[in-house]
Parts: C-alpha cells; structure tokens; sequence
C-alpha cells in the first residue's frame, strides 16, 4: 500500500474509540490482553469487543462483526487467525473505521502463500480506506492517553511514566525488551509502536508522524530494513527539521545479520554502508549496541539542549580515572582545551597537589571541602571555552553524608550553567540518581560510557543550518527531469569525462585518436592551446580495464615522433594480449601536475538511488577500504564532511611538507557528482573517476579518467 507522505496517523495512534475483533474473555489470549491494558490504565475512550460467540466480555457489550458497528470507529485491532483477518475487515463498511492493528501472524514472513494473504488483507483495507498497523506486530502504546492496543505482557508488569521520547520498532519482541528497558531505566514514552511487516505503515511513517507529535521530543528507532528510502529520507529530514534528535539501532551490518533480518520480517537489509551514509547525513545517531541506543536517548531526553560543540571539560576525584577519560575523549573525536591560566593558579592554591589541566584532578579534597566542587567548576567555565562538563565522584556519590553537597552542585550548576550540559560519573542510589536526572544531570556509573554519549550527541549541534540541498526534501525516485537530457547506451573514456565536464566536474583536456596521425594532431592541438606538458596515450578499448596490464599506456612522451613510436607500441602490445578486444583508439592527453590521487564513484543502490563514494587512491581504496559514503543529491557541507571522514585525510591537509590540497574544490566536484548522479538516477548504474587528482589549495581538482555505465536495460 502506498500513501501520500502528509497521510496523517492520528486516527490510529490517538483513537477516540477502538474496536477489538477476536475479543476474548479468557486470561492469556491475544485477544483479551489489549481489553485487560486499556480497561487497567484508565482509557478513556469507547472499547467495543467483537466476537460472535459472547454477548459480553470484560463486562462491555460485544458485538458479532464490524458490520455491526453503529458508529464510526477511529481503531481495529484485529486478534484472529491470519486465514480470517481479511474476512473480519471485510464486514467494515469503507470510512467506517480509520485504522486497524493486525497482530497477527503467518503473513508474508512465512512465503509466497502468507504474502498472498497479506496482499488479500492490503486490498480489502485500501478499498475502505483503512490505514494498517502490522500484519506480524505487538501493535502501539500511546502512553499519554492510556492507549494500549497491544498484546505484550510488558505494561501489565509496570507501565513507563508519559514522556517524551517516542519509540518505534520492525520487530515486537526487541519493541517489547525496549518497553521494559526504559521503565527500568526511568525513561518516559510518549508513544512505543511496533510495526511488524510493514504492509502499509512503516518506520519512516512513524518517524515522520512523530516528528510533529507534540508530545514527543525524542525519537528511538529500531529497522531491520527499508523498502522505500525515499520515504525514509523525508522522514530524516522532517526530523532534522523540527529539531527532534534521532537514535537509529540499524540490524543487517554483516551478511548473517542482513540474512536474518529477511527470514524474520520479509524485510530487505541493505547495504549497510549505505545505511550509515544516510544517518550521517541527516543527523540520525546510529547506535551499535543495545547499551547505546539507550544512553543516547537517555541522553537526549535528559539533556533538553545538546553540547552545542565538542570541547570537553573533565572534572575528577581521580587522576586515573581523569586518564582513561581523556582517552574515551580522544576516540570519539573531542577535545580537551585546558583551563584558563588563572583558573589553574587558583584550583592549586586551594589544593596544591591537584592538577589544574584537563582532566582538572582536584582528588579526595572535594569530598571534604564541600565548595571545592562548584568553585572549580565555576572556574573551568568563566570564560566558555567547554561545551560540556563531565564530572567523576566514585563511589562518593553512595554516601547519604555528602548527598546534600552533591544535590546543591548539581542545583547551582544548572542556575548558573545552564547552556553547558553536565554528566556525573557516580554511584548513586537509584533515588539519587533520579533526582539529579530531573535537575538536568545526566547520571552514569561507567564514566568511560558517559564520555562515548557526550560525544555522540555532540556533533548535533553541528547538523543546524546546513547548505542548499542538505536541507531540501530528500528527492522522490523518479525519471530524470526535463532539463538532463537521457544518457546514450555507452561512453569510451572520452565521452565519459566531457559529459562530467558538462556537468560541472573539471577534467583534463583529451582527445579520442583514431589513427597515429589523429595523436599528432591531438597534441599541437594541446600546445596551441598553451598546454605545453608532455602528453599520455591511453588505449580506449570498452574490453580493457586494466590497461597498463596489456600494455595499453605510455607516459611523458614529447614530439611527434616519441607519439608516433608510443601509438604503435600500443596497438601492437594490446593485440598481442587482448587479439579480442574492440579498439576505438587512442586517449592524449596532457601528463597530470603533481597532486594527491582520489577516487570518486556512484553506484545506484536499489532503495536509495544513487550514492556517492569518495576516498584516497591506490592501496586507500583497494586494501584498506578507507571511503565515505553519500546519498546524492547534496551540497558543499556534506561533500567537506564525507572528506574528513576518510582516515586518509591527513594526507590531503599536507604531510610531511607536502603542500595541502584544495579540500574546497574537492567537495564542489563531489558535489557536482552527486548533482549528476541524481538528475540521472533512472538512467545509469555506476560512475567511477579515478584517480580525481587534489591539486594543491587554490589549484583546483583534475578528474584524469572516467567510466560511465548506464542501467542495463532489456533487448
């Protein structure tokens, strides 16, 4: 099923009445967990059980079928057997009911004849215009409105306190181990959905939703897959927009992972790096591992207002401890400025074996000097150079005895501080813990953990403001437009580097040469023109890939007879190795200035279209794998970011003398790239440049070779 992105779900997650299809009166049955939940948290709405075998159940009158209905209903739950879930929707009359949640399973998970089925159910509810939750799903929680249509067992063990992080999950069972994990860590839900397999709405549509719910101010996240990558970039942008953080745990990173994923929810996993490519672009923090896709929505929701930057001030009873911080820093990308100089020359005359750096070690003296705490503090942050705090006590903060300095630190700090988020390292009663989390203080007994999530939220901040296209939409799949005219079936190298000139990529100047005499005139064409370096002659041949391996380049060559000699030896090299290779001639060009080879590429992936590869050349690309990944289109700030994330980058800021290239014009030709790319996305399946040579700063980019592939398309 398909709908409009503005289809709003409001009938489905805020329903003023709710009509459950396989009610049960017997404890244990799915069908009489959701009548149990809502009547147990107060629902306020009208709860209508539908069975043919029960007059009442629960003490609510039940009805035989939907047909009976004698009103509009904004919810259907739908707790029957998956052979007669397509029969019971069926007696609902079309606008009758808004949405339904179909829990449950033995639909497309199980094989062609379950999505049959499936597809039976998404017919018959598209016909009524009934928007659908599942098949295969725990079903939702509005928790603000005591709104239980779900079978989990987990708020009938306790329910969360209303919050505001909204919480959405492919899978019911890490859905419901959520629930429970955030009751137990004190977190507040607006709304925990699950979506099963997705026959209509899907993550990205929760996503979306809950962007302008207003309860919500966190989103959590949880997907096995994506079948429309469209609809989840929108749903990205439309957080980022409203300013609603995004914590992504993302299953399917190895081959085993994406394998399970798809026999579990018929889902498809992707790849992986594409995946990371598109939380990176739209600010989503990706979570790896169940401890960190709650510390950052933990995080998130406690810290109303992120570190706006990634300086890091580190406050300490322990020089140890101060150590292995500042190492935590240092691996998830922070910095540690020092303290102002007066600040330090105060800190030791008050304590003269602290240690005024960063990590400021003031040791045991802050247990029992009880102003030490907010007087180092104060002083670590007069003149704004931190951007977060994180303080460490050990086991300090288990003594009732010093609770009351410790609760007034916190208090006077969030008085005072109020833009500089803080984070104690402790070990707090649960309790205690509780009322500094209230203040704003974020609480963790692992300080090394408590490093990593200041880190990970801080580069929030950094995604404000982005340029042009970064903050357009996110692009819908569709035929290139009116002003990209379609590609023709096939480049030689030459054409592929004049139609990525035409689309604003700079490339060396070169000539397809037929013939020796064609060479000739190909290089006083260069001279005539002022270029006066000696030339390459490359073979172009659509059979030949590697062509140094048959032969097929010669370097350096000046004069007409050093081209003539280079022309034959080619032909001759290349059909010795390769008499089977169709030759369309010879590329010249001029030799390349000196500069740091890159390589460039586009490849169409089949749910997000068309993603931009960039890294170093050489043993960067081929060995080690160091490349960064976009999804196009994007402009110049994601083009510098995706640059800087390659583990070569040293290298194009100038090592070991060498002259730093220009980064600037790197990213307006990754940019330019992912321009083409997208304006092409019907039309082609891979663009390789390489090597794309980083000239040095104020010098331009250079693309040196090319290779357009367009879609294969059928005879």
């Amino acid at each position: 099923m398909t709908h409009a992105p503005d289809s709003s779900l409001s009938r489905l997650f805020d329903p003023q009445g709710i009509a459950i299809v396989g009610a049960s009166a017997t404890p244990g049955k799915i069908g009489a967990m959701p009548i149990s939940l809502l009547l147990q948290h107060g629902y306020g709405g009208r709860i209508i059980p539908v069975n043919p075998r029960a007059d009442t159940i629960a003490g609510l009158p039940a009805l035989p079928g939907l047909d009976a209905l004698d009103a509009d209903v904004d919810l259907a739950i739908l707790a029957v057997p998956a052979a007669h879930a397509a029969q019971a929707l069926e007696r609902a009359r079309p606008g009758q009911v808004g949405a339904a949640v179909v829990f449950t399973s033995g639909f497309s998970e199980t094989g062609a004849q379950g999505a049959a089925e499936q597809d039976r159910l998404c017919a018959i509810a598209r016909e009524r215009g009934i928007r659908l939750l599942g098949p295969n799903c725990l079903g939702f929680m509005n928790v603000r409105r005591n709104v239980y249509a779900t079978f989990s067992p987990a708020p009938a063990n306790g329910a969360v306190a209303p919050g505001g992080i909204g919480m959405v999950s492919q899978s019911g069972a890490f859905g419901a181990y959520a629930y429970s994990m955030a009751r137990e860590r004190g977190l507040g839900l607006s709304h925990w959905i699950s979506t099963g397999n997705e026959a209509d709405i899907d993550v990205a549509d929760c996503i979306e939703w809950l962007t302008r719910d207003t309860d919500t101010r966190v989103i959590m996240a949880y997907m096995e897959g994506c079948r429309d990558g469209a609809k989840l970039r929108r749903a990205l942008a439309a957080a980022r927009a409203a300013g609603k953080p995004v914590v992504i745990t993302k299953i399917g990173r190895t081959q085993a992972g994406a394998q399970a994923a798809a026999s579990h929810t018929a889902a498809l996993a992707g790849d992986d790096a594409v995946y990371d490519a598109l939380f990176r672009q739209y600010g989503a923090l990706r979570a790896r591992t169940i401890e960190e896709f709650f510390n950052l929505g933990y995080a998130l929701d406690t810290w109303k207002r992120p570190p706006q930057g990634r300086r890091l001030g580190i406050f300490t009873i322990s020089g140890g401890v101060g150590a292995l911080m500042a190492d935590e820093a240092a691996d998830t990308g922070l910095a540690l400025p020092e303290p102002a100089a007066d600040a330090q020359a105060r800190l030791l005359q008050r304590v003269p074996f602290a240690s005024g750096r960063n990590p400021v070690d003031v040791t045991g003296q802050a247990v029992s000097e009880p102003g030490l705490l907010l007087a180092t503090a104060d002083d670590m942050l007069a003149d704004g150079r931190y951007d977060a705090l994180a303080v460490f006590l050990a086991a300090a903060g288990s003594s009732e005895a010093l609770w009351p300095t410790f609760e007034a630190f916190a208090r006077q700090m969030q008085a005072r501080h109020p833009d500089v988020p803080l984070a104690i390292s402790a070990l707090f009663p649960p309790a205690r813990r509780r009322e500094l989390e209230q203040l704003g203080c974020l609480v963790f007994p692992d300080p090394s953990a408590a490093v990593r999530t200041i880190g990970a939220v801080a580069g929030l901040a950094a995604q404000a403001g982005r340029d042009g296209i970064d903050d357009a939409p996110a692009p819908t799949p569709a035929s290139a437009p009116a002003d990209a005219p379609p590609l023709q079936d096939a480049y030689n190298e030459v054409q592929a580097m004049a139609l990525l000139q035409q689309a604003g990529l700079p490339a060396s100047p070169c000539t397809l040469a037929s013939d020796a005499d064609a060479a000739v005139r190909a290089v006083a064409g260069l001279q005539a023109a002022g270029n006066d370096m000696p030339v390459v002659l490359k073979v172009v041949s659509p059979d030949i890939t590697h062509k140094s391996d048959v032969g097929g380049v010669k370097l350096n060559l000046r004069g007409e007879d050093a081209v003539r000699r280079a022309y034959a030896d080619i032909m001759a090299s290349v059909r010795q190795h390769r008499p089977d290779a169709r030759i369309d001639g010879v590329l010249v060009a001029p030799m390349a200035p000196k500069g740091v080879e890159c390589i460039a590429g586009v490849h169409g992936d089949p749910v997000f279209g068309p993603v931009v590869m960039f890294g170093l050349g050489g043993v960067f690309v081929e060995v080690l794998k160091d490349v960064s990944f976009r999804l196009a289109p994007f402009g110049r700030d994601d083009a510098l970011a995706m640059i800087r994330e390659i583990k070569g980058y040293a290298l194009l800021q100038g090592a070991r003398g060498a002259p730093a290239c220009d980064i600037d014009a790197l990213a307006d030709a990754l940019a330019a790239l992912s321009r083409f790319a997208h304006a092409h996305r019907a039309d082609f399946r891979s663009v390789e440049i390489n090597p794309l040579l980083a000239l040095p700063e104020g010098q331009g980019v250079v693309a040196l070779d090319a290779v357009v592939i367009r879609e294969d398309r059928p005879a």
